[in-house]
């Protein structure tokens, strides 16, 4: 078995249906057992980049991240992509959106009266908040129940269309870095709290 990462986890879906941009990502273990941080640490420069292009699609941001390897423990990677993300450029946002994706479809658990129209009015949502701001719509749904991730969804993007483009690039970049720190724990096979 290889020690490097692959370039892309393969034994998870990237996003929940109809959810864009969930950390449903895999963790890696090295081969020897040692976890994921050391893993990360020890990975040739290319490896690391490319497991952490899973965690946010800004390469600028991943060649950031790995660059001040090792980390000690999780807060110290998470303290270092949160000033990663911080530091996105426009076009380093816009890489990172363009390599976020959606599918609307119904969400996985959604069930009972008014599901359907809820995802009707989902769709159209996501349609409109593309056309509007040219880029796929992101929210991070870590620690919420199944049973609240349509609501949420659909008062998030809803509140969102009202958005200036540039007030709402803001909302979008903070959403991708609430991501990504979701996608480094699960990478390095720790919760976060």
């Amino acid at each position: 078995m290889s020690d490097e990462f692959p370039a892309r986890p393969t034994t998870l879906p990237t996003a929940r249906p109809g959810i864009p941009s969930q950390t449903c990502r895999p963790q890696w273990v090295a081969p020897d057992g040692a976890p994921g941080l050391d893993r990360l640490n020890s990975a040739a420069a290319g490896a690391a980049e490319a497991a952490l292009l899973a965690c946010c699609g800004s390469r600028r941001w991943a060649r950031r991240i790995a660059a001040h390897r090792p980390y000690p423990d999780l807060e110290a990677l998470l303290a270092a992509a949160d000033e990663a993300s911080y530091d996105l450029s426009p076009a380093d946002l816009a890489e990172a959106l363009a390599e976020e994706s959606v599918s609307p479809q119904p969400l996985a658990g959604a069930r009972g009266r008014g599901t359907l129209a809820a995802h009707t009015a989902l769709r159209a949502a996501h349609a409109e908040y593309e056309r509007r701001f040219r880029h796929v719509f992101v929210i991070c749904l870590d620690g919420l129940r199944e049973d609240r991730l349509l609501d949420h969804v659909l008062s998030g993007i809803r509140d969102r269309l009202a958005h200036e483009p540039d007030e709402e690039r803001a909302v979008a970049a903070e959403e991708l870095r609430r991501i990504a720190r979701g996608r480094l724990a699960q990478l390095v096979g720790q919760d976060p709290r």
